[in-house]
């Protein structure tokens, strides 16, 4: 037996390789297949199913054209219902894979579909669970992602019956391996680990703890952060199905001349630049939206882009397929090519160019004293901006800024200084300000992690907020 964890820092998002005497299974893979496939034939297996815990929301996953290459079926538990050929499996019937099983469970509750897959080894005996989002390390999945009519709280119910009749009674030492680790917004508070076991999760998860059917509705419910734009449109590709990522990368990775690039924007294409922040705001192209790849750049991307608009890309040398392959993992399929030469060819070529002013933090808190026109925009989350800000700060979360209204608020001669935790989010800020027409701003390096090391610095906090 041979099962091998395939982690995506970026999404928080794990897909697995199970294996057994040539016969190899994937649960839950990304959009981007090749990995899976190279596995397989490194290891002289052939890849017989497809599992997917459910209809997910924070990417697509790859099921679609992994089936398509390597003639596996598709496996969902029951109420899956989709618009392509798949396998719905019955609670609790089983699928050999060699020499070891695996079990569908059906656990409803963080969607109507939501199913586990329990592993036995060659022995018959269970040795692990893949949770998908119904069980995480320290949390569970929340109930208010894909809900149909149903409302978090009648879901939520679900989920106790799931957790008590399903998950509560199988054995301590079972690995728990879980769709998602640190820093999902598929769930509420996820541990630091990627994977558990049952026996630790009955003691830390709070979800698992005792208690009445009342206290677990209102434990997963409360103090959920409102969950990201894109995600309902991944439910709906992943349900009703989507291009072939093989074509989307052809043409997303079509070099551009600076004739066909300036074409292409004058027809209505959006800019985005992945090339890194602090790079971005030395100079970029005007009208260009910032989304360095060394962030969470997928989960923004989805969160700020229009999905119905073409895009053009300014990468850096080399990172053109990473940027579109990225892309469609969160469902982005019109991406039309980047530009040839990438930000040097526009700057050879003598075009105009744009960039962000950037200033130190102890700048920032001399200045504020002086400049009754200065503006200081905490692009955090509410959360972080409730656990500490400059005295008049203004909070705007990043997440919030596709309302052109929002970006439309200040005038002229407001000078605005902008930050984040640490920079990667106040460029991104900054950029569409700047796209808005908003020119008067400048970004405070090193954010707040910088800001509430200064002295000088008037530091208040939300008790609102916080409680």
């Amino acid at each position: 037996m041979f099962i091998e964890q395939l982690y995506t820092n970026c999404l928080s998002e794990a897909a697995y390789y199970i294996e057994s005497d040539g016969i190899a299974a994937i649960i839950d893979p990304l959009r981007d297949i090749e990995k899976y496939i190279d596995l397989a034939k490194e290891r002289n297996a052939t890849i017989k199913y497809i599992f997917e815990t459910h209809f997910h929301a924070d990417f697509v996953s790859g099921h679609i054209d992994l089936a398509k290459k390597t003639g596996a079926t598709i496996v969902y538990g029951p109420q899956a219902k989709t618009a392509y050929e798949v396998y719905n499996a019955k609670d609790e019937e089983v699928f050999t894979i060699g020499k070891i099983s695996i079990a569908v469970l059906h656990t409803p509750g963080h969607t109507l579909e939501s199913s586990c897959y329990l592993l036995k080894d060659e022995n018959n005996k269970a040795h692990a669970i893949f949770t998908g989002d119904t069980l995480f390390v320290g949390d569970v999945g929340r109930p208010d992602l894909s809900s149909g009519n149903m409302s978090s709280e009648e879901l939520a119910a679900i989920m106790y019956d799931t957790i008590q009749i399903k998950i509560m009674p199988l054995a301590d030492d079972i690995i728990v391996y879980p769709a998602h680790g640190p820093g999902s917004s598929c769930g509420k508070s996820l541990g630091p680990n990627t994977y558990s076991t049952i026996g630790e999760e009955k003691q830390s998860n709070y979800a698992l703890k005792s208690q009445s059917k009342e206290d677990f509705i209102k434990a997963v419910t409360e103090g959920l952060n409102m969950a990201p734009k894109y995600f309902s449109i991944n439910a709906q590709i992943n349900q009703q199905g989507y291009s072939a990522i093989d074509e989307i990368i052809k043409q997303g990775t079509e070099a551009l001349s600076l004739e066909d690039f300036n074409q292409k924007v004058k027809d209505g294409a959006l800019i985005l630049d992945t090339r890194h922040a602090t790079i971005f705001a030395q100079g970029f192209v005007p009208g260009s939206i910032s989304i360095g790849l060394e962030g969470r750049f997928a989960e923004w991307a989805g969160s700020l882009l229009p999905f119905d608009k073409n895009m053009v890309l300014v990468t850096e040398e080399g990172k053109e397929e990473e940027t579109v392959i990225r892309l469609s993992r969160v469902g982005f399929d019109k991406m039309k090519g980047y530009l040839k030469g990438g930000y040097n060819a526009w700057v050879d070529a003598e075009q105009r160019t744009d960039m962000i002013i950037n200033v130190e933090a102890d700048e920032l808190i001399m200045d504020i004293p002086h400049d009754a026109n200065l503006k200081v925009i905490d692009v955090r989350k509410e959360t972080e901006f409730g656990e500490g800000h400059l005295e008049n700060a203004i909070n705007l979360p990043l997440d919030e800024m596709t309302d052109v209204a929002q970006l439309a608020q200040f005038e002229d001669n407001e000078n605005l200084y902008i930050h984040c935790a640490g920079g990667y989010r106040s460029i991104i800020a900054a950029s569409l300000l700047k796209r808005q027409g908003v020119h008067n701003l400048r970004n405070v390096e090193g954010g707040w992690g910088k800001i509430k090391d200064q002295k000088k610095a008037k530091i208040v906090k939300e008790a609102s907020v916080l409680n």
